[in-house]
């Protein structure tokens, strides 16, 4: 009774794992990526307090610090900009024989009203109608929306703390975060970032047309022509 109560727990995480995979490979990479910034950030930040013949700090103050606020947010900022655009633009606009766009002239199930589809197990909101669908029907691209919008205020606070410390150490003048947003820097860091974003999303439906990646839905089938759009 013991050995098969074993044999269900291992098998219920195995399917866990097999059927979550993709999102905790993507979140697990995440971690590993943001935790080195972090530990190199901190390093890098009190070099340059030392250079300045300034304290340096711990690593935990180092979290709260512009500097690292600033480097986590602006990234995060063109991140979710660039998800939120495409879901909006592969809604609406065509790209002939990319596996990003939606075929050219026929209905995808997307495209249909909700009322009309006959799911077994439809979403409560498809369910009741009304504002709730019509929210509903939004909710992707207005939870990138949002989630850009509080990564854009984010680094537009941690920057100002950054950019107010530099300031600070030249003899500069400080400013608010209203202040800093109106500043070229600002801007700088945003557009250096947003540009790479729109260039790879370009990319990858451009290559996606002439290229192929066996087992991957972003791929069209690998003996698919050229011409042919969507995934199916």
């Amino acid at each position: 009774m013991g050995r098969r109560s074993t044999r269900n727990r291992g098998g219920g995480l195995r399917r866990f794992l097999h059927n979550n995979g993709l999102t905790l490979l993507m979140f697990g990479l995440f971690l590993a990526a943001l935790i080195p910034m972090s530990i190199t950030g901190h390093r890098s930040h009190n070099d340059d307090l030392k250079d300045h013949d300034r304290p340096e700090i711990g690593y935990v103050a180092y979290l709260g610090s512009g500097n690292f606020v600033e480097g986590v947010f602006e990234n995060w900022e063109s991140e979710f900009l660039q998800m939120g655009v495409y879901v909006l633009a592969t809604a609406y606009v065509f790209q002939r024989g990319s596996p990003e766009s939606k075929p050219l002239d026929q209905e995808t199930p997307q495209d249909v009203d909700p009322r009309r589809q006959r799911y077994a197990d439809r979403p409560w909101p498809v369910r009741r109608g009304g504002a709730w669908l019509k929210l509903y029907m939004n909710s992707l691209g207005l939870a990138l929306a949002a989630l850009f919008i509080l990564s854009f205020v984010l680094h537009a606070v941690g920057g100002t703390r950054d950019y107010n410390e530099s300031q600070r150490e030249h003899g500069g003048s400080t400013v608010s975060v209203f202040g800093f947003v109106r500043t070229s820097e600002f801007w700088y860091q945003s557009f250096q970032n947003w540009q790479s974003e729109f260039l790879s999303v370009g990319a990858l439906a451009v290559l996606g047309i002439y290229l192929r990646q066996h087992g991957s839905p972003e791929s069209k089938p690998v003996a698919a022509p050229h011409a042919a759009t969507g995934t199916d």
